[in-house]
């Protein structure tokens, strides 16, 4: 993001980020094998590189220590000084101030640049899982970019309010863009088709790619990220066992990887909404249309 300032993020938070450059993290973050299961829409997934059986590689990660630092500290600014500007919060999560304020725009450089730096995560893990590729089936065997595409960010946009063109900043927390076609913003690869909008699923199930619609104007351009907890992670940890997690997921044929069992009851699949629904509402809603289902053939998780 070209407004990004380093200078802006703290000391404590470089610190956190510097050895986290190519690591997933905790949570629901993962590296999955996966291959395409089935086509919804042959047109579009020739254009995005994707056939029946292929195997892919999906990478879910972010700012890593580094983003949560940052919003710490700036949490710390401005929960003393929104009220001065006539705000009035409903939850101390919600804290904010005016874009133009100073500490607005000091928060937007800093959040810019968390933003960059887990692009430059994610692309450095591409980096190791090409160097793997490469490893097992030779320098001919290539992975390409389908897209990256964050989903906990606030960009600067240009929206239609009232039937009138308006520059707006628009916060997605779990959800993701979704332009349409012959969206501006859109590389050149993308501008007949629309944008890739991807939707994982839970450890084990299916995740899917989409492409964005007009109609999604509606919701600020904007989906879900995901199918969404129908469990805290305090619960999963009481009432899921890692081990079966594992055991059951092994059984399908899906290997899984990670530093702890405690980690793999968190995300365990029965803690998620059922993803195949989920995408089918956004299908139907036409905010989204499906293109092509992936299911998981190995899941590495981080801690």
């Amino acid at each position: 993001m070209e407004m990004a300032d380093a200078s802006c993020v703290s000391r404590r938070a470089k610190e956190r980020g510097r050895d986290q450059v190519g690591t997933l993290g905790s949570g629901n973050h993962f590296c999955e094998i996966q291959k395409v299961e089935e086509i919804f829409d042959e047109k579009v997934a020739k254009i995005f590189g994707l056939f029946k059986n292929q195997v892919v590689i999906m990478i879910h990660t972010g700012s890593r220590g580094l983003g949560h630092q940052n919003c710490t500290d700036y949490l710390r600014v401005l929960m003393p000084i929104y009220s001065k500007y006539g705000i009035k919060l409903p939850d101390r999560e919600l804290c904010c101030v005016p874009f133009n304020s100073p500490e607005g725009k000091r928060f937007f450089k800093a959040m810019s640049a968390a933003c960059n730096f887990a692009w430059a995560n994610r692309h450095m893990i591409a980096h190791y899982a090409r160097k793997a590729w490469e490893k097992v089936f030779g320098k001919g065997a290539k992975l390409k970019l389908l897209y990256d595409v964050a989903h906990n960010i606030a960009k600067i946009e240009e929206h239609e309010v009232d039937g009138k063109k308006m520059k707006l900043i628009v916060h997605r927390k779990g959800a993701t863009r979704a332009f349409p076609p012959g969206h501006p913003e859109l590389p050149e690869k993308y501008k007949e088709t629309g944008q890739p909008v991807l939707i994982p699923g839970s450890m084990g199930t299916a995740s899917y790619v989409l492409v964005g619609t007009e109609k999604s104007k509606e919701a600020w351009h904007t989906v879900c990220h995901g199918a969404g907890r129908t469990m805290s992670r305090r619960k999963a940890i009481r009432t899921i066992s890692g081990h079966q997690v594992v055991r059951d997921l092994g059984k399908r044929g899906i290997i899984v990887k990670c530093w702890s069992m405690r980690g793999i009851a968190e995300e365990a699949p029965q803690a998620y909404k059922n993803v195949d629904e989920v995408v089918e509402v956004v299908d139907k809603a036409n905010l989204a249309k499906k293109v092509v289902k992936l299911i998981p053939l190995a899941v590495i998780k981080g801690e």
